[in-house]
């Protein structure tokens, strides 16, 4: 192991003659080394900047050098000592290196290379040590960072870390989260981690849905209303805004407000200042807005379906949640998760599943994401029971493409073992392409590739389908896609 020339070795010697032996015996060592005739300049130098490596004399003018010894240990300095020491002083060097750590000891006289081996062995052992230490940190760093989970968000991808890493930074702030993404991806979820993330932990987190109210009823299920506010109202009701007081209020959904009401939640959201519907008192509440919409908001401010001044008051931090198709293996570990909780429930023998049936889970689109692959693992789970689930326990549409894939193993075996090869017709859609051939050569490529589009085109862009009809893995095209793209 070679030693780094950044290593550092303080010498602690007084005598001029020894410091010349010294210097002799150092001259081609690949260390930065530095020395002083005191203890008291030693000491100054170690407050400084502490060495790596200390060849300390304990016989110095104007102190005894274990009290230098005693300095180190006390303050747990990470450096290792070398003491040198007289004639006949084997006993003091003992008491160094039992009850204050000293690397090792040298006796004078001494041999050159006794010393520069002392010196070697204590440079490289800091040597390692640091690396060691700075490995581990690089571990926690990247435990950390490669989280499998955060809060009752899981997923362990790249797309994932970053969310989570959004939502620590903003999480400390009162500043206003617009998370987007498709529905069934988890932005409530992901607004509960911002809260229980937030110094408001202890306070409300009063979520409510714009989409699952009347329109009529979303200002009042907001802002609350007075006795007598409009038919029904018999009595008078806090709404949302004062229910989240010192907390946290989430809008799901938020792009399915009229833009009368968005114009009542950007005067609330600059001041704070709410008035219940039918009442005339203006009330002051604290909260934190955090907003969601499975929608681009871009786009309904373009189409004037949402205010423009309201987006950008409330578009302040924005948090993009990823689909499930784009999570890798985030999939498996959800269902997982999935499996463990509802084979408890439902008193289930299932540990895991089988290999056939995670390349079925991987592969497929997801369209309703983490909703949708929540309520599959409960459909296997309350339907059957076994050791693991097998591709034949999955419920439609990817039960197609299970016997899509066993279709496409078996037409492989018979492709490979038959004595004669067999003809495959082309889709009948392909009738230009096949002019083409008629009378040019293209590349096997071309054709692949025009047979693999005009399926998924036919089957409405759905790719287990056109895969399954295809008889291919769903992964292949996929696959080939990306080459393609």
């Amino acid at each position: 192991m070679k030693i780094d020339p950044q290593m550092t070795l303080l010498v602690v010697e007084d005598s001029p003659t020894l410091v010349v032996a010294y210097q002799e015996y150092l001259r081609d060592e690949p260390c930065d080394v530095t020395y002083v005739e005191t203890g008291a300049d030693a000491l100054a130098h170690i407050q400084k900047k502490v060495p790596d490596v200390i060849l300390l004399d304990l016989g110095l003018p104007d102190m005894n050098g274990m009290e230098i010894l005693k300095y180190i240990n006390e303050h747990q300095l990470p450096c290792l000592v070398v003491v040198v020491t007289a004639q006949g002083s084997i006993d003091i060097a003992v008491e160094a290196l039992r009850n204050y750590k000293a690397f090792d000891f040298i006796e004078k006289p001494f041999d050159g290379q006794r010393l520069l081996i002392t010196i070697r062995n204590a440079l490289r052992l800091q040597q390692l040590t640091k690396a060691v230490n700075n490995y581990k940190k690089e571990v926690e760093s990247y435990k950390k960072f490669k989280r499998p989970q955060y809060y009752d968000l899981v997923g362990a991808s790249s797309p994932m870390q970053v969310v989570y890493q959004i939502i620590e930074n903003a999480a400390s702030s009162k500043a206003t989260v617009f998370v987007t993404g498709e529905s069934g991806t988890g932005k409530e979820l992901c607004a509960e981690a911002i809260h229980k993330q937030s110094p408001r932990r202890n306070k409300p987190f009063f979520a409510l849905n714009c989409a699952a109210i009347p329109k009529d009823l979303i200002e009042s299920e907001i802002f609350g209303h007075v006795k007598g506010a409009f038919t029904g109202a018999v009595s008078e009701r806090a709404g949302a805004a004062f229910q989240a007081h010192f907390g946290t209020l989430f809008l799901d959904e938020i792009g399915e407000m009229n833009l009368d009401l968005q114009s009542k939640l950007l005067r609330f959201v600059q001041t704070g200042i709410v008035k219940k519907v039918g009442g005339s008192k203006q009330e002051k509440v604290d909260v934190r807005f955090i907003c969601a919409t499975n929608r681009d908001p871009l786009i309904e401010v373009q189409e004037g379906r949402f205010r423009e001044d309201l987006y950008y008051r409330l578009h302040v931090i924005p948090i993009v949640l990823p689909p499930l198709r784009e999570r890798g293996d985030d999939i498996l570990l959800i269902a997982k998760k999935f499996l463990t909780k509802y084979a408890k429930e439902e008193n289930r023998s299932f540990r895991g599943f089988a290999p056939e049936t995670e390349t079925i889970l991987r592969h497929y689109e997801w369209p309703g994401n983490v909703r949708e692959l929540q309520n599959v693992i409960r459909n296997i789970v309350v339907l059957n029971d076994g050791q693991e689930v097998t591709a034949e326990m999955l419920p439609a549409p990817l039960n197609k493409l299970h016997k899509g894939h066993s279709r496409s193993k078996k037409a492989s075996y018979q492709t490979t073992h038959a004595q004669t090869p067999a003809v495959v017709s082309p889709p009948s859609g392909l009738d230009t392409a096949a002019a083409r051939r008629s009378k040019t050569i293209l590349p096997l490529w071309q054709i692949e590739k025009e047979t693999i589009l005009h399926a998924i085109e036919l089957c409405d862009g759905n790719v287990p389908k056109a895969a399954a009809l295809l008889e291919v893995s769903p992964s292949t095209i996929y696959r080939k896609r990306q080459n393609w793209e």
